[in-house]
């Protein structure tokens, strides 16, 4: 994961669309070695995720086609200008993918390189995107929830 973290640093991704394939790319360059056989893959299995039942495997890239674009149409308010359409983005990006659930494991992992991407493209300064307490996480899992109702002001 630190490899792929330089690299997005270093601009290496900078030209790429925000969307669901830049998403599975850093899925597979991060997992390639533990999981070949399915690191960069929409997941193949059901899972369930605490409360949340995530879309079956074979909706994933309709959904996940249907995220980037939304990401895509979001992009340019939320890159306007640094506010609360930003931390809405932001918000959307991450609660909407969790709730996809779209690969078969490390989308936590995975969601949040892909905010670090997010943070360096919107010139923000880089901030701890995982919660260190158990009352931070347990916060953080309350706005999840939210999140999968479509309610991202929590998770702002």
């Amino acid at each position: 994961m630190l490899r792929v973290e330089q690299a997005l640093y270093a601009a290496a991704y900078a030209a790429a669309p925000l969307d669901e394939n830049l998403l599975a790319e850093f899925h597979r360059l991060i997992y390639h070695d533990l999981v070949p056989a399915w690191a960069g893959r929409w997941r193949t299995i059901e899972v369930s995720v605490g409360r949340l039942t995530p879309p079956a495997p074979h909706l994933l890239a309709l959904e996940m086609r249907h995220y980037g674009a939304d990401l895509q149409a979001r992009w340019p308010a939320a890159a306007d200008t640094p506010g609360d359409l930003t931390l809405e983005f932001l918000a959307f990006a991450e609660g909407r993918f969790l709730s996809i659930h779209p690969f078969q494991d490390f989308n936590g992992h995975t969601i949040r390189l892909f905010l670090l991407e997010l943070l360096r493209r919107l010139d923000l300064p880089r901030v701890v995107l995982a919660p260190e307490s158990e009352p931070e996480r347990q916060t953080y899992f309350t706005a999840l929830e939210a999140a999968d109702r479509a309610a991202w002001q929590p998770l702002m």
